[in-house]
């Protein structure tokens, strides 16, 4: 009984690890992804073009990243927002040389707040279609 409960435990944090885009709080205290532009380089590398919502609020509270990662969770590419944007919104920032295995067809986009971190609307990217 012991090993299935620790097997039940094991599948169950797999299942965990898969991201769920389809939640995700509309509120604008949560950085929410409202668009995304993907091209890709020459020597196979991605660039990713950003556009990024959010109440910020001054140094106290706005959108400090965003990343693209696969559906495990795995980070592949990271854009730290240096600074609030309270007067530019939504605003774009992109970031290039993202190298992104071959075996991987779709990633997701999301950002973060520094108060609130991850939760706001994410964006499935296809990049068969890119």
């Amino acid at each position: 009984m012991k090993q299935l409960l620790i097997l039940s435990m094991f599948a169950s944090s797999l299942c965990a690890s898969t991201i769920d885009v389809t939640t995700y709080s509309e509120s604008l205290q949560f950085a929410q992804v409202t668009n995304v532009q993907v091209t890709k380089n020459t020597n196979g590398s991605w660039c990713f073009a950003t556009s990024v919502r959010h109440n910020d609020q001054g140094w106290e509270h706005y959108a400090d990243g965003w990343e693209v990662i696969d559906f495990e969770g795995k980070q592949l590419g990271y854009r730290k927002l240096g600074h609030p944007h309270d007067n530019e919104q939504p605003f774009t920032r992109n970031q290039c040389e993202i190298s992104i295995p071959a075996d991987i067809s779709k990633v997701v986009v999301r950002a973060k707040c520094n108060k609130h971190g991850f939760g706001g609307k994410a964006m499935v990217v296809d990049l068969k279609s890119i």
